[in-house]
């Protein structure tokens, strides 16, 4: 059990590493600042406890009873309904403000609170974050088809969550090694589904920013021709491939479509049952897809940029999101075909 924890702690701060690399770099651009902060605030505390869980399981290092330690696990539940905040619920702030402190309360808590008071408690303050985001999750009934996989996927990591406040709720009464080998472990499959589904679904967060957007507004597709609008928008992708333009929005295409943002966003979800930036990303790499073929000298990267991918990293990204391999294995395992 112990060898399972320490390996899972190790996954964890790999992990961590990696999607504060990734997923929450300033120019990823898929997050509202405030949720990337969060992220990263997320990233950082459970980092923390998971070293503080390899000090103690393998170097018996008393850190799970320190004040550091009290202090990181009082910030994992607030920073991740920050972190949440803004994709489940877009009409909140998106920025600082003073009602925000309010957040911090339980962190300025943990500092004078004893040890054996101050550990369930924090799975009590975890708990109450927990029931407010599986309420915003429902939310997504109404596009759960667009997300059927990356559901599955994070609803296990709530089950997780939600096992894990239990168990802090008794943990004096299980031996102390047991309990932080559990979390520890709890902790690292959470890290595990998380990176599975980030890797079917790069830009997760921005898909669900809008599809919940869409979901909270009342239709404002009312006075709009939907099938000369889906011409139109097809003739700007196929003919004049607009995708090409990196710099391209959800509110640049709609004024060119004459429709405004709203109206555009749930034209796409609703009847092409995809954000504008899953549409986006699959009119690039069906671009792709035909240069790799019909250009065979055009190095990867060239390719990439010239569908409207900025770098490197999101075109493979991207294309291995949709395809299922890389660029250069797709280019192999289909040159001669044609």
């Amino acid at each position: 059990m112990i060898s399972l924890a320490l390996l899972l702690i190790g996954f964890s701060l790999f992990s961590a590493i990696s999607m504060a690399l990734t997923h929450f770099r300033c120019d990823h651009g898929q997050s509202p600042p405030l949720a990337r902060l969060m992220g990263l605030l997320l990233l950082s505390a459970l980092g923390a406890l998971q070293l503080a869980h390899f000090g103690w399981l393998y170097l018996d290092q008393p850190w799970v009873d320190t004040l550091p330690y009290r202090m990181a696990l009082y910030v994992v539940a607030p920073s991740f309904f920050l972190f949440s905040q803004p994709l489940l619920h877009p009409q909140s702030q998106t920025a600082v403000t003073p009602a925000l402190l309010w957040h911090a309360l339980p962190l300025l808590l943990a500092a004078w609170l004893p040890g054996n008071v101050a550990l369930p408690l924090a799975f009590m303050v975890g708990a109450a974050y927990l029931l407010w985001l599986g309420r915003r999750l429902l939310v997504l009934r109404a596009v759960r088809a667009n997300f059927q996989q990356e559901i599955l996927l994070l609803g296990a990591v709530f089950v997780i969550a939600v096992t894990v406040s239990l168990l802090g709720l008794v943990q004096s009464a299980l031996p102390a090694r047991l309990f932080f080998c559990l979390y520890a472990s709890a902790i690292g499959a959470a890290f595990f589904l998380v990176q599975t589904t980030l890797l079917l679904r790069p830009a997760l967060s921005a898909e669900v920013a809008e599809a919940v957007q869409g979901s909270y507004a009342s239709s404002t597709l009312g006075n709009v021709d939907c099938a000369a609008a889906l011409s139109r928008l097809a003739q700007l992708m196929q003919q004049q491939k607009r995708y090409q333009d990196a710099a391209l929005s959800l509110a640049r295409l709609a004024g060119e479509l004459d429709l405004s943002t709203h109206q555009l966003s749930e034209l796409m979800n609703a009847r092409l049952g995809k954000s504008f930036s899953r549409y986006l990303r699959e009119q690039r790499i069906a671009a792709a897809r035909q240069m790799l073929l019909d250009e065979a000298s055009a190095s990867v990267l060239s390719v990439g940029l010239s569908v409207g991918f900025t770098s490197q990293s999101t075109f493979y990204e991207a294309f291995r999101e949709i395809e299922g391999m890389t660029p250069g294995q797709y280019r192999k395992l289909n040159t001669g075909k044609k």
